[in-house]
């Protein structure tokens, strides 16, 4: 059966000069303020579309790296996964990279960055930023 997850947004004026919130419909957690500044400079308290696709990669990736690591007999203890979406004012998002830092006993180095390859490959977010560079740092880390 298919999920269906829901955002809206609501935008008033031009893009430099405008503003406008995100809500976050289907889990009800928050509203959040959107604005030029806050994609192409600071962030200054507001959100950016390039921030949740960031959360949303580093969310699923990590997803998938747990589920793939524990079918092959190797649950992990931890995975924290940073996502950093470059975006280039013009050009759009030119990068994504991903940095995980795993704790799975039993794991060599080489095993987990097999492993986090292949999260990276089948992960269903990565799968819809296809047309986007993405890169991988993964660290093996002792429990």
């Amino acid at each position: 059966m298919a999920t269906v997850r829901t955002a809206e947004a609501h935008w008033e004026g031009s893009l430099m000069e405008g503003q406008g919130e995100v809500e976050l419909v289907t889990s009800g957690v928050g509203s959040f303020e959107v604005n030029w500044a806050s994609r192409a400079n600071e962030s200054d308290g507001r959100t950016s579309p390039e921030e949740l696709i960031a959360a949303a990669h580093s969310t699923c990736f990590s997803m998938a790296l747990s589920h793939g690591l524990a079918q092959a007999g190797n649950a992990p203890t931890s995975i924290d996964t940073t996502a950093d979406v470059t975006f280039q004012a013009g050009e759009g998002i030119t990068g994504i990279k991903l940095t995980v830092k795993g704790v799975v006993p039993g794991l060599t180095p080489l095993q987990f960055e097999e492993a986090a390859q292949d999260a990276k490959k089948n992960c269903p977010v990565s799968q819809a930023l296809t047309g986007t560079t993405i890169t991988l740092e993964a660290s093996l880390v002792e429990a």
